[in-house]
């Protein structure tokens, strides 16, 4: 349910914070996560949901919005309407109303950043690279410690300058990489990047 604050005055001032529940149930559906991306990227503070159905039917579709039928829209219409968007209604991410047609997001959702971490085939979560680079970093530590050959025909500096500049490479494509996966910032959402 959504979250209020009793103000003076008897009224309910909406939270901007939603429950990480609330959250990960509102993120459990694709549909619902392309309703975020939509709203996160929108421009204007509100969108139709037909609109709104065009788009994430396009996107389901793999095809362009020009490119999809009449029942492609209906079923992601009615769906939006009827279940989708009172679920995030009630969690307190977007102000649905349900007579004028029309999607809002609260400040809860403006708030709220949202990363996609879309591991696909042969690739390997980012937490496993970094273990992988410390303990590349720490055997170059001690190999360059204890003298072992090549190791030597360096010096100490330069190999503490090779393992920082592997660290910052890293840790600036992982930057770029996580940009392009925050919903709402790129045209498509992540997962279908």
């Amino acid at each position: 349910m959504s979250s209020g604050q009793q103000i003076d005055g008897g009224g309910v001032e909406p939270t901007t914070e939603v429950s990480e529940d609330e959250l990960f149930d509102v993120l459990a559906n694709q549909r619902r996560r392309f309703a975020v991306h939509l709203l996160k990227r929108e421009e204007d503070d509100s969108i139709a949901i037909g609109d709104m159905a065009e788009q994430i039917a396009a996107w389901e579709n793999e095809i362009d919005t020009a490119e999809i039928t009449g029942n492609e829209r209906k079923r992601v219409y009615t769906a939006l309407q009827q279940s989708h968007l009172p679920k995030m209604d009630d969690a307190g991410v977007v102000e649905f109303n349900k007579d004028r047609g029309v999607i809002e997001p609260t400040p809860a959702l403006t708030d709220m950043d949202v990363y996609m971490d879309v591991v696909e085939g042969r690739e390997i979560p980012w937490s496993d690279y970094y273990l992988g680079l410390s303990g590349a970093a720490v055997a170059l530590a001690v190999a360059v410690w204890v003298g072992a050959w090549p190791f030597t025909l360096l010096p100490e500096f330069a190999w503490t300058v090779a393992i920082v500049v592997a660290f910052a490479f890293s840790a600036l494509t992982h930057k770029y990489y996580t940009a392009e996966m925050k919903v709402g910032e790129p045209e498509e959402p992540p997962e279908l990047a």
